[in-house]
């Protein structure tokens, strides 16, 4: 699974307004490392360009895939094509902003001419991404994402196939994504962890 991670320092700028950068840094860092504790049954595999991504990333058993490249697009291109290349039958691409990932191991469960997709809650940004390798796919990340990479997934002869995941859809880029329902909170890894502060999560929703 490729798991692409900015620089720390450089995370969740959209919540500047309401967390420190120190805050904003141990909040990505604790998210990335959810995914990738639920990564670990496909192996976990961290794209970055940043040592000390890389050194978290491999604190945690994680494979580190370093770019060359510095859009996400690129980035997630370049790590796939490579993978592809040493054998990889199916390639799965994982947000590392989802504090409440879990069973990723089910998203390798699809046909060999299938694409797997879970959207972020508005719909329009893919959060979770999982299609067969070699097919010439390519990744086209940002906002309508979600539509762009099901109509690309035609235009390579494969079946596109949604999955509703809330777990999988909740991603923190906004300051209202920290309004964690009460639903999530009572099992949350980073809650257990100790990780989710008041900081993190000012209020929650019902």
């Amino acid at each position: 699974m490729l798991i692409p991670v900015k620089a720390f320092s450089q995370a969740k700028l959209r919540l500047s307004a309401v967390l420190t950068v120190d805050e904003r840094a141990d909040l990505a860092r604790s998210m990335a490392a959810v995914v990738i504790r639920s990564a670990r049954p496909l192996g976990a595999h961290v794209v970055c360009d940043d040592d000390e991504v890389a050194q978290f990333a491999e604190s945690l058993g994680a494979t580190v895939e370093w770019t060359s490249e510095h859009d996400l697009n690129g980035a997630v291109q370049q790590a796939a094509d490579s993978l592809g290349e040493r054998g990889v039958q199916r390639i799965i691409v994982c947000h590392a902003d989802l504090p409440f990932a879990h069973d990723l191991g089910a998203l390798a469960q699809a046909e060999p001419s299938e694409v797997l997709l879970v959207s972020d809650r508005p719909m329009q940004g893919t959060n979770v991404l999982s299609v067969p390798a070699a097919r010439g796919f390519t990744f086209s990340y940002g906002p309508g994402s979600f539509v762009r990479h099901q109509l690309e997934a035609q235009l390579c002869n494969l079946t596109a196939t949604v999955l509703d995941c809330d777990a999988l859809s909740w991603d923190i880029d906004e300051p209202e994504d920290l309004q964690i329902p009460s639903t999530f909170l009572a099992s949350s890894p980073l809650l257990v962890e100790g990780r989710i502060t008041a900081a993190h999560h000012p209020s929650t929703v019902k």
